[in-house]
Order: structure tokens, then sequence, then C-alpha cells
């Protein structure tokens, strides 16, 4: 097999409308527009109408979709009681698998698979992930759990959900800017997933619940938890530069650096850099300063080693930036779902009602046979009994 076919490395499966890379000039474009302009003048809630419909809104249209958003937030009460029967011990991005496929229970129109159902189906679950997040994080440490608050834009509402109370002006727009950052990322693994299993006709929660199981994997978003942990484990500044040259010895990768397309700076992290200088203040100071010398050993060394750079991507500064925020660690994974699902609805509803030709169709790539091979007629079926042990 041809080395750059693994992983489907640079092999194009589809076209797309939803956004755009240039991983050697580090640009990230949504819908035409570029990420830098996005989090500079708009909000999540109109960059994921932008996403889903193709065009920015006026100022009716993001109301009446700001209005939707906010009357799709609760949840039905039977997976509230699902998410207390839960141990407390689940793992965060199991427990919020686990819970999307059940809102197709609650869908009234689960048996239609129109592009007006399945608009509004993405609504629903753009509103409800973060209130599932939120509700499991409250019951799990034994904490009630707290209605959303219609008074309260989306970043802020999810906020007030996990923590009790109104976020400062400051903590809204840096979450909403991580928001827009982590929403769309062209045809990564939840993202392909997501279309994977719409090609099949699937219902969009089955799509999104295959998604989130990508995600989950630290090779993907889970990378931001790795990210914090390894953080934790360093502790302090001084133990930096034997910590990254002792796990580079042992062949290991430093999370948070290096990415599969970008050959420059993940645009992403430079916002999120900055972000998290300015939310990592007094004593959380240190996180971020750990960060910003983990991301100069890494270049160092990596540069030394393999005689090209290496840089940092969206993992490495969201780690401290939402532990600062004082998020628990094991809850950036679901964070970064509450983001992506804007990009992954956009994308199902995009497979299932592609405008140009080719129209979709059922993915199957083809395998290459490297196993056991008897010749033409196969292997001889040997009774248990001559079998060698």
């Amino acid at each position: 097999m041809d080395a750059r076919n693994i992983g489907l490395r640079n092999i194009e499966v589809a076209d797309t409308k939803i956004s755009s890379i240039d991983g050697e000039n580090g640009k990230l474009i949504y819908r035409g527009y570029d990420i830098l302009d996005l989090v500079n003048h708009s909000t999540f809630e109109e960059t994921s109408y932008l996403l889903l419909f193709g065009e920015l809104p006026d100022k009716t249209q993001l109301d009446e979709f700001s209005y939707k958003l906010k009357q799709s937030r609760k949840l039905p009460q039977s997976l509230i009681t699902n998410l207390e029967n839960r141990p407390k011990t689940a793992r965060s991005m199991d427990v919020l698998q686990s819970a999307v496929p059940s809102l197709a229970d609650f869908d009234e129109s689960i048996y239609s698979d129109t592009k007006e159902d399945n608009i509004k189906r993405a609504i629903s679950l753009i509103s409800k992930i973060p209130s599932i997040v939120s509700a499991w994080n409250r019951i799990r440490n034994g904490l009630e759990i707290i209605e959303p608050d219609e008074e309260l834009k989306h970043s802020a509402n999810f906020l007030y959900m996990v923590f009790g109370r109104k976020p400062t002006f400051e903590e809204e727009k840096v979450f909403d800017i991580c928001l827009i950052l982590h929403a769309e990322h062209s045809f990564n693994a939840s993202t392909f997933a997501a279309r994977e299993i719409a090609s099949t006709r699937a219902h969009m929660y089955s799509c999104i619940c295959g998604a989130i199981g990508a995600l989950s994997g630290e090779l993907h978003g889970g990378a931001n938890v790795e990210v914090m942990k390894m953080l934790l484990d360093i502790h302090n500044s001084k133990n930096i530069e034997k910590w990254i040259q002792d796990k580079l010895n042992e062949g290991k990768r430093i999370m948070g650096m290096g990415h599969a397309v970008y050959r420059t700076t993940d645009p992403r992290a430079d916002i999120l850099e900055r972000l998290a200088k300015s939310i990592c203040k007094n004593e959380n100071h240190r996180w971020y300063e750990i960060t910003r010398q983990v991301e100069q050993y890494t270049k160092k060394y990596i540069t030394d080693i393999r005689k090209q750079p290496i840089y940092p991507n969206v993992d490495l500064y969201s780690a401290s930036l939402y532990y600062c925020m004082g998020f628990p660690v094991d809850l950036n994974t679901p964070i970064f779902a509450i983001s992506r699902i804007s990009g992954w609805a956009a994308h199902i509803i995009e497979e299932k009602f592609a405008e140009a030709a080719p129209k979709p169709a059922l993915y199957r790539p083809k395998a290459v046979y490297v196993g056991k091979y008897c010749g033409p007629m196969g292997c001889e079926y040997p009774p248990l009994k001559k079998r060698k042990p």
C-alpha cells in the first residue's frame, strides 16, 4: 500500500462547501469566512447559523435562530433519570455518547428525513448537548441540576448551568470564542465518521453518536484531556526540559504539538494562546507559563532531532484555558463536542442533501488484504481434533 494512503491521507472522498483548510499557510475558512474574522466579529450562535445555512443571517434570522436554540435547551425527564442512574465514575464522553441517541425517542418526526427536519434536529442537538454535559457534571458531583436560563445567550447559559453563577463578560466572551474555534474543521476523524454514517441514511442522532465516539480518542478530541494530564504531571517549570527529553527519548509524542494538516501554526492555537494568557491569572498563571514552555522546548528538540519544525495545535492552549476557567479536566472533550456539533450537523445535512453531482453514495472504501493466503481456492479447513495447539 502506498504510504500516503494510510489513514486516508490526501485522499479526496467528497466535495464540501462548509470549510476549507490551507495547511501550508495556516488558514481556516468557514463558508468563505476566515476564522480570524469570525472570532473578531461573530458569535457562536451566528457561526452555527452560517455553518448550517451557508450564509450569515440578518438580524431577524439570527434572533429567530437564537430563540429556537433557547427553546430547545430543556432535557426530557427520562433522559435526566438515565443520567442519574449512571455510575458516578462513568466517563463523561461515554455518558454523552449514550445520551444522544435517546433524544431520537422524543423526535416526533423521526421517520421523516427531509432537510427541514434535519435542520430542526441540528438546532435541538446544538441546544441539548450543553444541557447534557452540564447536567451530568452536576449529578456526578451530588449537586442539583441547574435549569437553563432563557435570558442568557448560548455560551453564557452553559457556563451558568455548570458553575451555578452567571459568568462575567470576559468569561462569556472567551468561551464563546473557544466554541467558534472548535465548531468546524473539515474532514477530521469525527466529521468523517458522521458523514460515513449519514451515507447509510441513518438518522442524525446515530451520526452524532458515532462522531462523539470518534472524538473521544486521544488522537482526536481526547487530546485536550491528555494535554492537561501532561501539564499536571510536569507540575513545575523546572521539570519541563527533562520531562520533554525523556518522553521524546522514549519515542512518545508530546500532546498538543503537531497536526495532520497544518505545516505551520494552527491558526486556532494562536488565538487560544492569547485567551489562555488573559484567563490564567494570579496563581493559575503558572499553567499558562508551563504550556508556553512546553511549546518552546518541544519545538527546539523536535527541530534538532527530526530536522523539521513542529507547531502547537488547537489542544495545547485549550487545556490550560479550560482548567483556569474551572472546568474538570475530563470535561475538555465534551466541551469540544458542544462546539463541534454545529459542524457535524452541517456535514450530515450536506452529505444527505448534496445539490451538485455526484449525489451522496454509500461510503465503501477498499482494503488491501495482506493476511493469510493459501492459494486461489483458499485454505483447507482442518477438523478441530487435527489442529495443532
